[in-house]
């Protein structure tokens, strides 16, 4: 089957849940968002040169990751009409217990594409301002590292050699692309 091909398949819903969808188009699978749900993935640096950098167990992977802040936007009553900013600076907060005075929009990215038609839209939070502890909603366990900048990675080497997983954005980091 060729890509042409492809792209005229009807899409077919083999299962939706209430956040992701597995699709069939043509023979091609994968899965993407329900409802229209993006994610917001935060670089975050405090004043003091720290970015902040969340650890939690993730399901799929039967173990903690080390990543940056990030959520959903549109995934809760009352909050599908939130804007990319709204939803970042909501959800660095609920993870890290910063708040930013300043949201900036860096672009959409796509993390694995021949496999999730998921994008996330990468900000820079500026302005951070403590006020909590973090550590995510009831049902989380997000522990926060603020690590300075010279650390990350070191940092990043550390958790992996304890068993720790490390998603792909940290990349972002180690390449320092985006901290200039």
């Amino acid at each position: 089957m060729t890509l042409r091909q492809v792209q005229d398949a009807a899409p077919e819903v083999m299962w939706e849940g209430r956040f992701i969808t597995a699709v069939r188009e043509g023979t091609w699978e994968y899965v993407r968002r329900a409802r229209g749900i993006t994610a917001a993935v935060i670089l975050a640096e405090t004043d003091e040169g720290e970015l902040l950098l969340v650890e939690q167990f993730r399901v799929p992977l039967g173990r903690n990751c080390l990543e940056l802040p990030a959520g959903l936007i549109g995934d809760d009553d009352g909050g599908e009409c939130d804007t990319v900013e709204k939803a970042a600076a909501r959800e660095l907060e609920e993870e890290t217990g910063y708040r930013p005075s300043h949201i900036e929009v860096l672009g959409e990215f796509y993390s694995s594409p021949g496999m999730v038609a998921e994008s996330f839209t990468l900000v820079r939070a500026t302005g951070l301002r403590c006020v909590g502890t973090g550590g995510g909603t009831e049902h989380e366990d997000i522990v926060v590292h603020p690590v300075p900048r010279a650390e990350v990675p070191s940092f990043i080497a550390a958790k992996r050699a304890e068993g720790v997983g490390i998603d792909v954005k940290l990349l972002l980091l180690l390449a320092d692309k985006f901290l200039a």
